[in-house]
């Protein structure tokens, strides 16, 4: 199974557009995915993410633009002459079958002789963590075992890709948590490029290299799960990946990476400048609710301004702390526990503050 990391091809998607009729479900996108790489093609419904998984499979054709794996152009090829593997959220074991026997199907079936599809399918159970269950009936197993079987049945076959589409979505949380954990090390271990298809943005920034985020058919971001969170591109990216504070206003002056922002109810506020144009121009300023200081020292940063303690939740590392402040009462700061904030009462008065580099000012949608 080790040649699979020799194997790992690239995917390229040149202005690829898909349409069924009037409905345009993916629009001129283009990416590249590395060899080896984890890339999880992340959004809400309808956004995309499925159609150019399956645009990927061979499963669609694109109605515009090239689709490359490695240096080849997969445009319309079949999806049977594509050598990809595909795990599915259904398991779609073979209940009479054993453990090995579903492993080792899809070889028989191919031609491959019967010893070296029942080598490879031990192997590829060993891979995945379940060494010696060959002999038991997939109603013998856990959930989260019989996903581990699927995703062995996908890479006994060696494949240059590996796509999977919403593969934990029928687990606990618990097991789904396991599992993100032990895909990510199959993928590590292998080298194997992985596509995975998700609409759980936990899971995304757990197991990815790079999260292409869509929506409406578009990525609105490809990048490492660092970066989305940290450095969003639009305001889109920055609702969508993990809790955030929003903030309209229009920009009043501009300098260099920098800008002042008069928001709703009067305050100002100085941002990063992301994606705005010009002065004048409306934005949403982006903050992440961890980075709000309650009560900071005078002068550490000129975002300072009154609040007041509307409720406090305990979440165990941390206290979720919801303040009135610039007149918005629906701004979030997550106070670790350990800070010697834990005196906090509702009703008490505060004061908040958050550095520039903190707060991106992007666009209006």
């Amino acid at each position: 199974m080790r040649s699979l990391r020799g194997k790992a091809a690239s995917v390229t998607f040149e202005r690829v557009t898909k349409a069924f009729g009037p409905v345009v479900a993916v629009r001129e996108v283009s990416f590249t995915i590395a060899p080896g790489q984890l890339v999880t093609l992340l959004g809400p419904s309808g956004c995309g993410k499925t159609t150019t998984l399956r645009l990927i499979a061979g499963l669609e054709m694109p109605t515009s633009g090239r689709i490359l794996i490695g240096e080849d152009d997969v445009s319309t090829v079949p999806a049977t002459e594509r050598d990809v593997s595909m795990v599915f959220q259904s398991y779609a074991l073979f209940p009479h079958m054993s453990v090995l026997e579903n492993v080792a199907y899809g070889l028989r079936v191919s031609g491959r002789p019967k010893a070296e599809a029942r080598a490879r399918a031990e192997e590829g159970l060993a891979l995945v963590g379940l060494e010696g269950y060959g002999r038991r009936l997939p109603s013998e197993l856990s959930g989260g075992q019989q996903q581990r079987v699927a995703v062995a049945r996908a890479l006994v076959f060696e494949p240059k890709l590996v796509l999977m589409d919403e593969p934990l979505g029928a687990l606990d949380k618990q097991l789904r948590e396991q599992m993100q954990y032990e895909i990510k090390h199959i993928h590590e271990n292998l080298g194997v490029t992985v596509v995975y298809v998700t609409h759980d943005q936990s899971e995304a920034l757990t197991m990815s290299n790079r999260i292409a985020v869509f929506n409406d058919g578009v990525i609105q971001q490809l990048a490492t799960p660092a970066d989305l969170y940290e450095r969003p591109d639009n305001a889109f990216v920055a609702q969508f990946i993990g809790e955030n504070n929003r903030l309209r206003g229009t920009v009043k002056s501009l300098n260099g990476g920098t800008c002042v922002v008069e928001i709703e109810g009067g305050a100002t506020v100085h941002a990063t400048a992301v994606n705005v144009a010009q002065v004048g121009a409306l934005t949403t300023l982006s903050l992440r609710p961890e980075r709000v200081l309650i009560n900071p020292p005078a002068g550490e940063t000129p975002n300072l301004f009154n609040a007041k303690v509307e409720e406090l939740i305990y979440l165990g590392d941390h206290m979720r702390t919801r303040v009135s402040v610039c007149g918005h009462d629906d701004f979030i700061v997550k106070v670790p526990n350990s800070s010697g904030h834990a005196h906090l009462r509702p009703g008490d008065a505060v004061r908040v503050g958050w550095h520039v580099e903190d707060c991106r000012a992007l666009d209006a949608p």
